[in-house]
C-alpha cells in the first residue's frame, strides 16, 4: 500500500485529493440530486392536473416537455456554472480522510482547502494519538478542520460499484450512500477489504 496507513489502534487511514476538474463525480451527483428533485416535481404538479381534469393526453405531453426541458435546461447550465464556482472556490480540490477497519469506513471531508502534505501530516497525528504518544496531540489539533463525515457500517451494505479510474468506491446502504476514493495500489487493497466484510453486498467492478 502506498498511502494507507495501519495505526496502532487497528484502523486503517488514510488521505485523498480529489481534481475537481479531471475527475467531475460531484458534478454527476448533483445532477443526479436535482434529476430526481425535478422528477418529483413534475410527477406531483402532474397528478394535481390531470387529477383535475385540466390537461388532456396532448397537453399532458406538451407540458412535460415544456416543464422538463424548459426546467431541466435551465438546472443544468445552472449546475455546471455553480460547480465551476465551488470548484474555483475549492481551490479544482476536494481533500477527505477517511478511517477504515473491520466494521465500517468514514469519510470526512476537510472544512478548509489543504495541501495533500498537510493531510499527510494529519495522518500522522492520527496514528500518534492512537497508539497513545501525547507527543503528536499538538499535530493532532489539525483534524479539527475536518468536518462531521458520513460513516457506514459493512453490515448493512446493499451494494458495492467501483471505478477504477475515477479512483471511486461507492459503499451503498438502503437510504445512504457513501464514496471512498483511492487510487492504484491503495484502491485494490480498499476494494477487496471493503468487498470482504459485506457478505450481502453485490458488487459491480467497472
Amino acid at each position: 500500500m502506498k498511502n494507507i496507513q495501519l495505526c496502532p489502534d487497528g484502523k486503517y487511514r488514510w488521505a485523498y485529493e480529489l481534481s475537481l476538474y479531471k475527475n467531475p463525480h460531484i458534478l454527476f451527483l448533483v445532477w443526479k440530486i436535482f434529476g430526481w428533485i425535478l422528477f418529483g416535481i413534475w410527477v406531483f404538479m402532474l397528478i394535481l392536473q390531470v387529477s383535475d381534469g385540466i390537461l388532456s393526453a396532448k397537453e399532458i405531453v406538451l407540458f412535460s416537455l415544456k416543464f422538463l426541458g424548459g426546467i431541466g435546461a435551465l438546472v443544468f447550465v445552472l449546475s455546471i456554472l455553480g460547480y465551476g464556482l465551488y470548484a474555483f472556490i475549492m481551490g479544482g480540490k476536494y481533500c477527505a480522510l477517511f478511517e477504515m477497519d473491520g466494521k465500517g469506513v468514514e469519510h470526512k471531508q476537510m472544512k478548509a482547502q489543504v495541501k495533500k502534505a498537510q493531510l499527510i501530516g494529519v495522518l500522522t497525528a492520527l496514528a500518534g494519538l492512537a497508539g497513545g504518544r501525547v507527543g503528536t496531540v499538538g499535530q493532532g489539533m489539525m483534524v479539527a478542520g475536518s468536518s462531521g463525515g458520513m460513516y457506514t457500517a459493512f453490515e448493512h451494505v446493499k451494494s458495492i460499484k467501483a471505478d477504477k479510474k475515477r479512483s471511486l468506491i461507492k459503499v451503498n446502504e438502503t437510504l445512504f450512500k457513501n464514496q471512498v476514493y483511492a487510487d492504484g495500489e491503495d484502491f485494490d487493497f480498499a476494494l477487496d477489504y471493503i468487498v470482504k466484510r459485506c457478505p450481502n453486498a453485490k458488487v459491480t467492478i467497472k
